[in-house]
This record gives structure tokens, C-alpha cells and sequence, in this order.
């Protein structure tokens, strides 16, 4: 059974999403989803994206979920203030 995760990063751009995204699909046994933004009204403030699901197979082992932790926290690193 996989583990699905959200994550999110409160303001960070479309692009920069779907940037992270293609990264995590490069690691095997990962899968990504984009999480469409749910807010009715519209604000420049807030990104399109209200996040990501990320899922690990369990048969990836050890060394995808290393990875993963590592290129989330360079995207953190980068542009969270």
C-alpha cells in the first residue's frame, strides 16, 4: 500500500509547483498530483495550487523517500520565506 502525503507550500507559484512535481516523478515508485486551489475568490497572493499529493510505493524503499525529502527541502530552502 502506498503512503500518500500532502504538502504544501503556502504561496508558491503554478509553475514552480508543477517544477517540484517534475522532479518527484523522476524518483521510482513516486507518484505526484496537483491539488487544484478550492478558495472561491480570486487573490494574486495565493497560488492556483493548493498543494501536492505525494505517494511512495512501499517497494521503492528507503533511498525514494530520502530523495523526496531532500528535493522538497531544497524547493523549502529556495522559496519559503
Amino acid at each position: 500500500m502506498k503512503t500518500k502525503e500532502k504538502v504544501e507550500f503556502p504561496g508558491l507559484p503554478l509553475a514552480v509547483y508543477r517544477e517540484v512535481a517534475a522532479h518527484l516523478r523522476q524518483v521510482e515508485g513516486v507518484e505526484v498530483e496537483l491539488i487544484p486551489q478550492s478558495s472561491p475568490q480570486f487573490d494574486y497572493n495565493q497560488s492556483q495550487i493548493a498543494g501536492l499529493w505525494i505517494s511512495v510505493s512501499p517497494d521503492s524503499g528507503s533511498m525514494s523517500r530520502l530523495i523526496v525529502e531532500q528535493i522538497l527541502a531544497y524547493y523549502r530552502d529556495r522559496y519559503i520565506i
